[in-house]
């Protein structure tokens, strides 16, 4: 009930917001960046640098155009170069029909590469093998040869010797040579490099760096982590260390559904979904795993990987690099193996002006679909089209919405964001669909259908087939759709205009779990088909748009206002002690001071900032270091007063020291004074390190 309150809230709050409406960066202005480098999925990452260019390469499963490519000048602000390919021409399973579907499976766990001019992109298609992709430039064409070979999770190196190697596989590490023209493998080169049992997991990244081989790879049972190895030799032995693991920013364990997955066929309606409760404390894979490495001119380097993000599927974490006894740890000095939410941005020596990297938004004026939309499996050539500054799509026979063919998709967006269409359902015929779509499994839509010359709005959601109350709508006015998501909390809600300007709630509020059928988050869907298995009539749609009302956090950093924190481990506030101490205090204890519990927020540039106690104790401080890392109320600021802002929206916070670089809290059920020893939050963030912000003036 909390959540549909949320929503409804927010849903009366977009026209407001509407006009000012931006999408997520990751950038917050001020020199730091905040994780996720996108609130939206982008599976599998792996990056390279070609001079002071950088491009990541994402998994993209069974949607077309396929093998996502994006660029940055900075590691934070990107923008999409191209899609490798357009279709799969590989059978039935790539376009939906008699029976056949690849959802989950597709192209997946790509590997970018640069050598002698030219850019290589290698993946793998589940049952034909191993792909590449070759051009002189980022943003295409792709020349495609199918290499064969049953090659997955791969990584490729171009060694120094001039001969070419991939390492894949899951558990084992495997090595195979590849042809010096890439048309195959070479015959009888396989073998194991790393035995099962060395905890390197899946989805490797091979590196030579000075003169050293370095694999890192995602160990995700019995937890997310990240392991590498090194050899001085291709062929072994290798050592290895975990290198980063438990890092979840706080992230909560989301529904999950437990019986639809790989290899099950598809959920049809009356299926009864097992759904797993979102919440816990349980480290899985919300954690930072999988990913690859990559220098830059001055030296640094930067880590790149992904982390479960509950409905919104998986999504990109940037993390500084720090060398160690010559192993490449994630995170910074003094809190090697985790990394900051919020950080310093990279040193590129570029400025680029904070920006997301797609235009969400379209109205269908232009020649083209905007590059953010993908197509669920192949399209059908000639049963839609752009006109008349519309998206027109004809019905096609199917038996229920994931059979749906020419299902236009866009990733959901967190944390919070809702999708908005006009339709024009005046031309369907007696049978068909079309509407507004959760593309997930279960399924949700928002959507017209025609029966016996009527047209009926209604809510459909697979989870229970549940079908809300019809409401009946004149052929002759448009209606617009909208659904608003909350994809932190995994839960979304639907509504209706005939004007565009007043909504009203249609349907319950619906659940949007995780499942590894699709093993995609929630997307946004455009959708038209016809339940009577012909075809039929077309919908006509127009003015689709996001609003994203949490992602302008300019307001989130309340500098120069007075604050009180809340630890949301214990519900103690942080109070400044007059004998020097930082404690947390109960509302109500004897011990309570108004003024004691109120910090003042300076700005000290860059996303640090100083706490000065109000009651006039002075600055919080960090003395010493590790165990000894306490916090007290020093009179005047010193190096120890610095901390760095972590910003975990919805009114909450960490505190960075800059001393230690590690986090500000207690240990909640011992009533212990604070200190700035605590590696990070849980995804439960009741371990004493995340407060709840409040502010005073």
């Amino acid at each position: 009930m909390i959540g549909k309150m949320l929503l409804v809230f927010i849903v009366a709050a977009l026209v407001s917001v509407r006009s000012s409406a931006q999408s997520w960066t990751a950038d917050n202005g001020n020199g730091t960046y905040t994780n996720p480098l996108f609130y939206d999925e982008f599976s599998d990452p792996d990056i390279i640098r070609v001079g002071e260019d950088y491009y990541l390469a994402g998994t993209t499963m069974h949607c077309l155009p396929g093998l996502i490519v994006l660029h940055s000048k900075d590691l934070v602000n990107w923008e999409l170069a191209s899609y490798c390919m357009d279709n799969f021409n590989l059978g039935d399973q790539f376009r939906l029909v008699n029976g056949k579907e690849s959802y989950g499976q597709g192209i997946w766990a790509p590997c970018i590469r640069y050598h002698d001019g030219k850019f290589y992109v290698f993946s793998n298609i589940n049952g034909v093998g191993m792909q590449v992709f070759i051009s002189d430039n980022p943003k295409g064409p792709w020349e495609h040869r199918n290499m064969g070979g049953n090659i997955y999770d791969l990584s490729v190196l171009f060694d120094d010797d001039g001969r070419i190697y991939a390492v894949h596989k899951y558990g084992s590490v495997q090595l195979t040579e590849l042809k010096s023209d890439l048309s195959g493998i070479v015959e009888g080169s396989t073998r194991e490099i790393i035995p099962e049992g060395n905890a390197m997991g899946e989805g490797h990244h091979i590196y030579k760096i000075d003169g050293r081989y370095y694999i890192i790879s995602a160990d995700y049972s019995p937890m997310g982590r990240m392991q590498c190895a090194r050899s001085d030799k291709i062929d072994g032995p290798y050592e290895t260390v975990t290198i980063c693991q438990r890092e979840s920013f706080g992230t909560p364990i989301g529904h999950m559904v437990h019986n639809v997955g790989l290899g099950h066929p598809v959920p049809g309606d009356g299926f009864k979904f097992n759904v797993g409760g979102q919440g816990g404390n349980r480290l899985g894979c919300a954690t930072v795993h999988q990913g690859g490495i990559v220098d830059l001119p001055n030296g640094e380097w930067w880590g790149i990987s992904m982390l479960d993000f509950t409905s919104v599927g998986r999504t990109v974490a940037l993390s500084p690099v720090t060398w160690k006894d010559g192993w490449p740890y994630f995170g910074t000095e003094g809190n090697l193996g985790r990394v900051p939410r919020t950080w310093f941005k990279p040193n590129t020596g570029k400025t680029v002006a904070p920006h997301a990297p797609y235009v969400r938004n379209d109205d269908f004026d232009g020649k083209k679909l905007r590059e953010v939309w993908q197509w669920n499996h192949e399209p059908v050539a000639g049963m839609w089209k752009l006109s008349g500054g519309k998206l027109r799509l004809n019905t096609m026979p199917a038996k229920d919405y994931l059979w749906a063919r020419n299902t236009l998709t866009q990733r959901g967006i967190g944390p919070v964001s809702a999708a908005t269409v006009e339709l024009d359902f005046s031309h369907l015929k007696d049978g068909d669909i079309a509407g507004l779509g959760l593309l997930n499994m279960p399924y949700a839509w928002l959507a017209v259908e025609r029966s016996a010359g009527t047209f009926v709005l209604k809510v459909k959601d697979q989870n229970g087939d549940k079908i809300s109350q019809g409401v009946s709508l004149s052929p002759k006015s448009a209606v617009y759709l909208r659904v608003t998501g909350d994809f932190d909390k995994d839960v979304a809600h639907f509504s209706y205009s005939t004007d565009g300007r007043n909504y009203t709630n249609i349907g319950e509020e619906v659940l949007m779990p995780y499942q590894l059928k699709t093993f995609q988050g929630t997307r946004y869907s455009l959708f038209a088909y016809n339940r009577n298995g012909r075809n039929g009539g077309y919908a006509e749609f127009d003015n689709f748009s996001i609003v994203e009302p949490l992602a302008d956090r300019r307001a989130n950093l309340p500098i120069g206002k007075v604050v009180m924190l809340t630890n949301l481990g214990n519900g103690n506030r942080m109070m400044a002690m007059r004998h020097g101490i930082v404690h947390g205090v109960a509302r109500g204890s004897k011990d309570y001071d108004s003024d004691a519990v109120c910090f003042r927020v300076h700005d000290r540039g860059n996303g640090r900032v100083a706490l000065e106690a109000m009651n006039g104790t002075g600055f919080i401080t960090v003395v010493g270091e590790g165990l000894s890392a306490d916090v007290r109320l020093m009179e005047k600021e010193t190096a120890g007063s610095l901390f760095l802002w972590q910003d975990m929206l919805r009114d909450q916070c960490m505190l960075m020291s800059m001393r230690t670089h590690r986090f500000v809290g207690c240990e909640p059920t011992t009533g212990e004074p604070y200190s700035a020893d605590n590696a990070g939050t849980t995804p439960n963030r009741k371990n004493g390190t995340v407060f709840k912000v409040e502010i005073r003036n």
